[in-house]
């Protein structure tokens, strides 16, 4: 009996020992380096993502095509305009008016989700100093169809009116902020989502969109579709000195997005023309 007794302490003892290596063991493991890095790594990526609603212009712009200089002066003669979005708040309109901007876009609409709440103030107040305006649409294909973005864009802000005032809106099309770059969708089906925006916009309000996107994100998401631009004007995006190559089917571009980071609000474009352009498409 007793050496039954010594067996048992001894093999509890053991047990013991053996968890206690085990633990040990995993708490090396969870100190490597290479654990380390992963989670850290995850959790930034984590922090990295911003909340829905919060999507801006050529917000993946730097992160994806990088960033050069200015642009160089030419002979053509070129508009300033500038896009907002809420994040930049009440706009200080007289100030960019004095400063040369004459045209503006507006972020109206996300998705299906999401409204700007400063859009009363940045519509209207750069139509009060006297610029022509217009209101845009971050797009979420990944969400609900073309068709639906596009009604809820126009619902909300997104329409069309021949005052001599209001641009036509525009699709931004772009690299997804909160997840797969191509919002998850194949080529073909991502040039799907996008006619089937701008037919709906076209049905609603007699006016062609305008389609805002990056060359190097078009080719990826859409093939380099060249089937719309004998109808949307594009709106291009890239922050260099130069516009470079544009997506199939442009032969030229109708505005730029050349910075993220101008006077008074970050985002600051050149329209392809003089003011009289501007006009006109406005007028259609």
């Amino acid at each position: 009996m007793p050496v039954l007794r010594s067996t048992s302490r001894t093999s509890r003892r053991s047990r013991f020992a053996a968890a206690g290596t085990l633990l040990a063991a995993l708490s090396l493991l969870l100190t490597l380096p290479g654990a380390a890095s992963a989670a850290g790594t995850q959790d930034a990526a984590a922090a990295k993502k911003p909340a829905r609603g919060t999507a801006t212009m050529g917000m993946g712009v730097i992160a994806h095509d990088g960033q050069g200089g200015l642009p160089r002066d030419t002979r053509a003669v070129q508009t300033e305009g500038v896009d907002v979005s809420g994040h930049q708040g009440n706009v200080a309109w007289s100030t960019l008016w004095s400063s040369g901007v004459k045209w503006a876009y507006t972020k109206a609409t996300e998705g299906t989700y999401y409204k700007n709440e400063y859009f009363a103030q940045q519509y209207n107040g750069s139509y009060n100093v006297g610029m022509i305006r217009g209101a845009y649409h971050f797009a979420t294909p990944n969400t609900t169809s073309g068709a639906t973005q596009a009604n809820y864009f126009v619902n909300n802000g997104g329409g069309w009116s021949r005052d001599g005032k209001t641009l036509p809106g525009v699709l931004d099309i772009e690299w997804n902020p909160y997840g797969d770059q191509c919002f998850g969708l194949s080529q073909a089906g991502m040039v799907s989502w996008i006619r089937d925006f701008v037919n709906t916009y076209k049905a609603r309000t007699g006016r062609d969109a305008v389609i805002y996107t990056a060359t190097s994100w078009w080719k990826t998401c859409t093939g380099n579709n060249a089937s719309f631009g004998a109808t949307n004007p594009l709106w291009v995006a890239r922050y260099a000195s130069t516009v470079g190559e544009l997506p199939a089917g442009w032969g030229f571009y109708t505005m730029w997005q050349y910075t993220s980071s101008g006077p008074t609000v970050g985002d600051h474009d050149r329209f392809n023309g003089a003011l009289d352009r501007v006009q006109a498409l406005a007028n259609g």
